[in-house]
């Protein structure tokens, strides 16, 4: 747990004037690229984006590459917060030589334009700050420490020692294995502005978003590659995130995973937020320990969450209450944080699949596979049955097959007995065949002998399932559908509103056709 005196939501220097030591451009853009080349252009795309940019020279594949670039850095007239970085592998970089060498190139840097070094603490701690200034000339000092493995104990001594140096600003960058991690290194920024506070790893990709609120002076951002675990590319941060314009006012919403990279829900939330001019933001949680996020809430300032996979039904046992809808199901997808810290359950799933379905055929009578007995799979087994249709249950686990079919007056049916039996429609709701396993289909071609085929997944839009189905003749009808459907209806449930559904819609299938031309383009290379 986070000492109680350190909330997220706080924002520590409020009332005080200070001076921001990078300005208004806080979010800092990181250029890495192995030729000069690449590197001009990952500055002039950051440009669009942030006047702060930190250029890891240890990046570029030798010293003719630096060379090159920096001539170009010195007549280019680009004028930004230029942050040079010529990082030793020990310290997470790409540059094997000595100190010597290091303190050369960073003084070039310096000669051509950039502003600011970020220098190592393995290597501030042979000077003090007034010495590598007097070797790297007039330039404002970064010391910074990164640990890829932990976060370490004692981070509150570990900073003061590092601020004991007199550089201009501190770094600590440290491995989260979970947001209790995360919350510890954003702790540290307190009442300083000249602290940069990152939380390294997938656990902590969120508060990554959020170290700006927390008055962190930077949030680094890769307009190229990546350069440390869990960061956000510069545009999302910027753009889909906003994670420059967070502050306590703003309400944070999420989605609960594992895993969580694929989902779009993010996109779909903070598209919704934007239209609407809403003060809110929708930020993705990998989270393998429920209760390390439940204990997390209050100090991260959570006002809502959705859940997926693993823990729709894990999460019943903390609620404060209920829907009745979502009781009887037995799973919850959304949630609602009232005062108090008291916890809410719905289950929107249900509505998704009723509204995809009953505009391309009739529930009432109709005999339907659901194959799955997970989370999702309860949602819509109840949905089909109040819907009238005869439900058939198959799942890997069959115990657990029977005992949904139980629940909602279907049967269960055996894997094997697939290829001799006939359905109006076979849907999925397991994740086999999810991004990035795409190749995979959770059923065979000759198990599918029904009309229509329906497949949760929307990512990709067109799964091995649904393609299979399509040489049979078998109509589709795509996740995205019951994937759009539910999230408005979270969207509404938290925000009292009507979702803008024709931009929410527009940017979920843009996202979407993008990745499907970019996959066929892989598929004409290879």
């Amino acid at each position: 747990m986070v000492e109680a005196q350190h909330p997220l939501v706080a924002t520590p220097c409020a009332g005080i004037e200070v001076q921001l030591p990078f300005g208004t451009h806080r979010i800092c853009a990181v250029a890495a690229a192995s030729t000069a080349a690449e590197m001009r252009k990952l500055v002039r795309q950051a440009m669009r984006f942030s006047r702060t940019i930190e250029l890891r020279l240890d990046w570029l594949a030798n010293d003719a590459q630096r060379q090159k670039f920096m001539a170009w850095l010195a007549r280019s007239g680009v004028r930004a917060n230029f942050i040079a970085t010529f990082r030793h592998r020990a310290a997470g970089g790409r540059y094997t030589g000595d100190i010597a060498g290091q303190l050369i190139v960073l003084k070039q840097a310096v000669e051509r334009g950039c502003s600011w070094c970020d220098v190592e603490m393995e290597t501030a701690s042979r000077f003090r700050a007034k010495v590598l200034r007097a070797l790297l000339g007039p330039v404002k000092l970064i010391i910074s420490f990164h640990d890829f493995r932990r976060t370490p104990r004692k981070l509150t001594r570990l900073v003061r020692h590092l601020e004991s140096w007199g550089a201009d600003a501190v770094k600590v960058s440290a491995q989260a294995k979970n947001l209790s991690d995360a919350l510890r290194v954003l702790s540290l920024v307190g009442r300083k502005r000249n602290r940069i506070v990152v939380p390294m790893g997938d656990a902590a990709l969120p508060l990554r978003i959020l170290a700006l609120r927390q008055g962190s002076a930077l949030a680094y951002a890769p307009i190229g590659p990546a350069t440390a675990p869990g960061q956000v590319p510069l545009e999302a941060l910027r753009n889909s995130y906003r994670a420059d314009r967070i502050s306590r006012r703003t309400r944070v919403y999420g989605v609960i995973g594992d895993p969580i990279g694929h989902s779009l829900s993010p996109l779909l939330h903070n598209t919704g937020f934007q239209a609407r001019r809403l003060d809110a933001v929708y930020l993705p949680f990998r989270v393998k320990d429920l209760s390390d996020f439940l204990e997390s809430l209050a100090a991260i300032g959570i006002a809502g969450f959705s859940v997926t996979i693993p823990h729709k039904h894990a999460i019943l046992r903390h609620l404060d209450d209920c829907d009745p809808l979502a009781i009887e199901i037995g799973a919850v997808n959304t949630v609602v944080v009232r005062g108090g810290g008291k916890l809410y359950g719905y289950n929107t799933d249900f509505v998704g699949v009723l509204r995809a379905l009953e505009r391309r055929m009739p529930l009432a009578g109709s005999r339907v596979l659901l194959f799955g007995a997970g989370g999702a799979a309860r949602a819509v087994a109840f949905a089909l049955a109040r819907g009238g249709s005869l439900v058939s249950v198959c799942a890997r686990r069959p115990a657990q097959a029977r005992a949904l079919a139980r629940r909602i007056g279907g049967e269960a049916i055996a894997r094997r007995h697939l290829r001799s039996e006939f359905f109006d429609a076979v849907i999925n709701a397991t994740p086999v065949g999810m991004f990035p396993h795409s190749d995979i289909s959770p059923l065979a071609p000759a198990e599918l002998n029904c009309r229509m085929v329906m497949d949760l997944i929307y990512r990709p839009v067109k799964t091995r399932l649904l393609r299979l189905a399509e040489r049979r003749g078998i109509a589709t009808i795509s996740g995205v559908e019951m994937f759009l459907a539910q999230g408005t209806a979270q969207w509404e449930i938290w925000t009292g509103l009507r979702a803008p559904q024709a931009a929410i819609r527009r940017a979920v299938l843009a996202v979407l056709r993008q990745e499907e031309r970019a996959g066929l383009h892989a598929q004409v290379r290879r």
